[in-house]
């Protein structure tokens, strides 16, 4: 570990990396590579969780390709020197400032979406003109093992080098002082990783969880709220970390919401079988979600496979805050649903409750729309929609509190793997005396003309 890092740091110090045109060569690169290698990686991941090519090239390689094709096409632009407004106090001067990488980087992916949440980081990385060291999960095996060789038998160690392991690994790795650590998981493991970045005083961006809110006023369009409430569920079998935890639903919408999202179940046909459903991801994930379901509130659903790591999409009736599927983030294929009749109420209960990673709001009315989005703290969020919003690679992507901190994607993903370097560019042929001694009341109104101006 001591090596490769030592070896990235001597590359980086080369300044190999800060060069645009390198950079643009490295993802370029990248983007071919994985493109050669997709056949490759849709077989693993299904040999993982049964993944479809479908749902692996949309809400994985898809997303990777344009966060490339982006940066490839606006690093220019990212890493131009920016000039600024020089103050009146420091004139005659010019005020820029400098794009800087930051340096040899640490990349911990996550299990449930293994390719976006492994190279999307990286992809940042790059763009910014770091090196990267990249440590996927290991918990889908046979994914872990074809990032390793798609990365490591096609790019130079000394620039990006893919790391297999488990925890012990992991722990290695953060023992080591990096110059920026991105790290995607849970909380807990998140608080680990940040305790461990500040011996060193590196840099973090974290991306956690948490339990996602969705409200469904009474005068929402509920066909369309069922429709994409349900597909941004049971996506991935709810293993994803900006899913609909559950909902907010007013009361006196309560069965004809039960009926529509029942309906919608129904016709979505959830199935390996059918490319739009997959495995849990092993076995102590099943038996941590068959636990989370109560017989007793069980409106739809419930079954599940152990053997095949199979839970049908099951929806939980009437629960309240007080359940223990409520004390957790799900990450499966359960719904539970809150009902409600005082939106400041329902406002006040999830505002008790760590920040969110997202939000979402199925609603007509404006004011209810700004008083959810205004009042509720969340990383990001949509209206009238579920998870889309991390499609837009205008966006920057990220959480706030519990939920994380620092966000990615497009140029903020430029801007979490860079420093910026403020610089005021001062000529030789005038010097007042105005700061310098003697001190004189003249000077000393002068000065203080000059602070109220600026």
């Amino acid at each position: 570990m001591q090596n490769l890092i030592q070896a990235q740091r001597n590359f980086f110090n080369s300044n190999a990396t800060k060069n645009i045109k390198f950079r643009k060569q490295q993802l370029q690169k990248l983007f071919d590579v994985l493109k050669d290698n997709e056949q490759l990686m849709y077989d693993a991941i299904y040999t993982d969780f049964k993944k479809s090519s479908f749902d692996t090239f949309t809400t994985e390689l898809g997303l990777v390709y344009s966060d490339i094709k982006e940066a490839i096409k606006k690093v220019d632009d990212w890493a131009s020197i920016k000039n600024r407004p020089t103050n009146l106090l420091n004139l005659p001067a010019k005020s820029y400032v400098i794009p800087e990488p930051l340096g040899v980087s640490l990349v911990i992916g996550a299990w449930n979406y293994p390719y976006q949440l492994s190279f999307a980081p990286a992809v940042s990385a790059i763009v910014a003109g770091c090196t990267v060291i990249l440590k996927p999960s290991e918990i889908p095996e046979n994914t872990s093992r074809v990032i390793a060789k798609i990365v490591n038998s096609n790019f130079d160690s000394n620039f990006f080098k893919v790391v297999q392991g488990g925890v012990e690994e992991t722990t290695e790795l953060l023992k080591e002082k990096f110059d920026k650590i991105f790290f995607t998981g849970s909380t807990a493991v998140g608080k680990i990783v940040y305790q461990a970045a500040a011996k060193h005083l590196t840099p973090v961006t974290l991306e956690l969880g948490g339990k996602s809110p969705a409200f469904i006023t009474q005068n929402a369009n509920l066909k369309i709220a069922a429709k994409r409430l349900i597909w941004s569920k049971f996506l991935n079998a709810g293993q994803t970390c900006i899913a609909p935890d559950y909902l907010l639903v007013h009361e006196s919408i309560k069965d004809k919401f039960l009926n529509l999202l029942k309906s919608e179940i129904e016709a979505s046909h959830f199935d390996t079988k059918n490319g739009n459903y997959v495995q849990i991801v092993n076995k102590r994930n099943v038996e941590r979600l068959v636990d989370l379901i109560d017989p007793k509130k069980v409106y739809l659903g419930g079954n599940y496979d152990a053997g095949n790591r199979m839970i049908e999409p099951t929806i939980l009736d009437d629960i309240s805050f007080e359940d223990s599927i409520m004390e957790e983030e799900i990450f499966g294929p359960i719904l539970p649903i809150i009902y409600y009749d005082d939106l400041d109420e329902a406002i006040a209960k999830v505002k008790e409750m760590p920040k969110p990673l997202s939000c979402y709001v199925f609603t007509k009315s404006k004011t209810s729309k700004n008083k959810i989005l205004s009042e509720i703290s969340f990383g990001g969020g949509c209206v009238n929609e579920a998870v889309m919003h991390l499609s837009n690679p205008n966006f920057g992507f990220g959480g706030v509190g519990d939920s994380g901190m620092g966000s990615y994607h497009g140029e903020e993903g430029f801007k979490a793997f860079s420093h910026f370097k403020s610089i005021l560019d001062k000529p030789t042929w005038i010097e007042p005396n105005i700061k310098y001694y003697p001190h004189t009341p003249l000077k000393l109104k002068l000065l203080k003309f000059f602070f109220r101006l600026n």
